[in-house]
């Protein structure tokens, strides 16, 4: 097991800074950069809320002091030179000044921003949701909403089954789109039973330790 290390073992620049960078502990998506001193570290690590120094201002300061937006500390990570910081928190409310939940919400070419591969299962369920709560005509997902719980039930059955299926002959392409189908099925059932895609991740999260 590594041991643990000290904040002046950490190396930080000649104005005493080391850049920090936020990650959402829920959705591993990136949220801010910013940067820590000494102060704000230890203030970081003693209050479990995020701390850093503003070049700016010149002072210290607490993010969600004012907007309420604060990020409780999950883990304090570094890198292999000691020089960047990788924080893992919880963000409530959204992380950028203009009211997007990331900083990092815009393309280089001016693309709209398709999902990474391990945000999905995130944005599908957030998407399931929406499907529930607005209920668009010809919408497949609302109509499942609208048959009912029992309904989605037995979708989900039917996708097991056709899931076990296609393993025991062996085709991977099947397998791969079985499963798929199989992970939203499992994402209507729960946002029917109102049951959030992180509670079953915490879950997951707490047998892996």
């Amino acid at each position: 097991m590594p041991e643990p290390v000290s904040i002046t073992e950490l190396t930080f620049d000649e104005r005493g800074l080391i850049p920090a960078i936020v990650q959402d502990w829920l959705t591993g998506e990136v949220l801010m950069q910013a940067y820590m001193n000494q102060e704000s570290l230890a203030r970081t690590i003693e209050t479990g809320r995020t701390w850093f120094w503003s070049r700016s201002r010149r002072k210290l300061w607490n993010k969600g002091e004012t907007s309420g937006h604060f990020q409780f500390v999950k883990s304090i990570r570094y890198d292999c030179d000691m020089d960047t910081l990788l924080i893992l928190a919880e963000q409530r409310g959204f992380a950028c000044h203009t009211g997007e939940h990331t900083c990092f919400h815009r393309s280089l070419d001016g693309s709209p921003l398709s999902p990474a591969v391990y945000e999905t299962l995130y944005r599908l369920y957030n998407l399931i949701e929406e499907r529930k709560r607005l209920m668009p005509p010809g919408s497949y997902t609302a109509s499942l909403f609208e048959k009912g719980t029992g309904a989605i039930m037995d979708k989900v059955a039917e996708e097991s089954a056709e899931l076990a299926a296609a393993a025991r002959d062996g085709d991977r392409e099947e397998i791969v789109y079985e499963a798929a189908d199989l992970f939203y099925h499992l994402g209507v059932l729960l946002a029917a039973r109102e049951v959030d895609l992180v509670e079953v991740l915490k879950e997951l999260l707490e047998r892996w330790k």
